[in-house]
């Protein structure tokens, strides 16, 4: 009996196999005609692709050049500027940490761990911050708050020239004060706060976290990542400042600034907020290439484990990437971006398909990275949308994302049939 069911378990295993190749060539050609189609139509110069289903890699291609002069082809080892991802694979992956170390409770006031917030924004919650839910105000402009009714900069804050005091360079031709970041925080202090706790997405929080790892740890937040998190995964280009470590032939250039530093923005961070902290914050300033960001996102969906080594336990993952208000229509959960919690084909980064229980992030770049437990899938799209500018939205008018992780749901259900149960988990 026992070698009956080898033996059908492996013809269900070949007949998969052999169903995976056949349906593999359209999902290609699906894939391949939208990004034409969005290159064509200048929704981004280029990207990566990336998926996996139980624990392998079933599909990882790079489309397109570094920028629309076509001088440089990406590569599938490219690293891009993964925006607000950084939020969860920076921020949201330190507090897991400390939360589970019982350093932290989610239903504390942030205030309680960082001093000098007010009594207002002080009084926030971690769970409401990092689910969006505590009123906190969007963004703040940190660049432009920093420059006087003549345009001018205000002093101890930006300079044209580089000297002792003003020695750190936004770009060839800005340098900062010395250390920035109490400014942006008497800034987060001084903002609005709506009084009404509805689903409201600010990037503030973020901002304040690097803080709150040095406060309660003694260690730079980066090196908190890298110590818990980024080099026993041996992710060697998720990191901040990555033109410290890489060639700039490698580094896909995001946008071509025309407000603030004047200049191509390659190999720092995109984020003005985050470039006026040195490029590292919770808020934005990871750079990633897509099998990096995919390993992490693997380690999460394998309930916090890969390659023997436990890293985060199943009920932080779970508590974490679950929506935490919603009654309250907010489908976000603790750091994570969740599915809607009614589908939107207009507004919706991800596909119809993904279940409720599978999480990830958008970066304003035009990246996303997502996870779903209940398929076993990982699906992540690196590129640069932003560049030449900000103002390019055709990645959105297209659909470009959610269409093509919907394709890669349609893969499956042609390889499992609606009636089966999924393909045999190999972890």
């Amino acid at each position: 009996m026992q070698k009956l069911r080898h033996t059908l378990f492996m013809l269900f295993f070949f007949a998969i196999v052999f169903a995976q190749g056949q349906g593999y060539e359209l999902l290609k050609q699906r894939i391949d005609s939208v990004v034409t189609e969005a290159i064509q139509a200048e929704a981004f110069p280029g990207c990566v692709i990336y998926a996996s289903l139980a624990d392998s890699m079933i599909y990882l291609k790079s489309f397109g050049h570094h920028t629309y002069d076509s001088t440089r082809r990406v590569a599938v080892n490219d690293i891009y500027d993964l925006a607000s991802i950084t939020k969860v694979a920076g921020g949201t992956m330190a507090l897991m940490k400390l939360y589970e170390d019982g350093r932290i409770s989610l239903d504390d006031p942030i205030g309680d761990y960082i001093d000098k917030l007010g009594r207002k924004v002080g009084r926030v919650t971690f769970r409401e911050a990092l689910a969006h839910q505590g009123g906190l105000y969007p963004w703040i402009p940190y660049h432009s708050e920093v420059k006087r009714r003549n345009g001018k900069f205000r002093s101890k804050t930006i300079s044209t020239n580089l000297d002792e005091e003003y020695n750190y360079p936004l770009g060839d031709s800005l340098y900062l004060h010395g250390e920035f970041y109490s400014k942006i925080k008497k800034m987060i202090r001084k903002s609005e706060l709506s009084e009404d706790k509805t689903y409201r997405y600010s990037g503030l929080f973020f901002y304040l976290i690097p803080e709150l790892i040095k406060n309660l740890t003694d260690t730079l937040y980066q090196d908190y990542l890298s110590a818990h998190f980024y080099d026993p995964l041996g992710v060697r280009t998720l990191t901040f400042n990555p033109r410290e470590k890489f060639s700039l032939h490698q580094i896909v250039p995001t946008e071509i600034d025309t407000f603030f530093r004047m200049e191509k923005i390659h190999g720092n961070v995109h984020d003005e907020g985050a470039i006026m902290m040195k490029g590292i914050s919770a808020n934005a300033g990871l750079f990633s290439n897509a099998e990096d960001i995919a390993a992490l996102f693997q380690m999460l969906l394998n309930d916090g484990k890969l390659d023997s080594v436990q890293y985060l336990s199943q009920q932080t993952i779970r508590l974490f990437t679950t929506a935490q208000y919603p009654n309250n229509e907010n489908r976000r959960g603790l750091g994570f971006d969740k599915p809607l919690l009614e589908y939107d084909s207009i507004r919706s980064s991800v596909a119809k398909s993904a279940s409720f229980e599978s999480y990830g992030h958008t970066g304003y770049t035009g990246t996303l990275a997502w996870a779903d437990p209940a398929n076993d899938l990982i699906f992540i799209f690196l590129t640069n949308r932003v560049y030449p500018s900000r103002t390019y939205r055709a990645i959105y008018d297209l659909n470009v994302r959610p269409t093509i992780h919907q394709f890669l749901y349609d893969y499956l259900d042609g390889v499992l049939g609606e009636n089966t149960e999924p393909v045999p988990n190999s972890k």
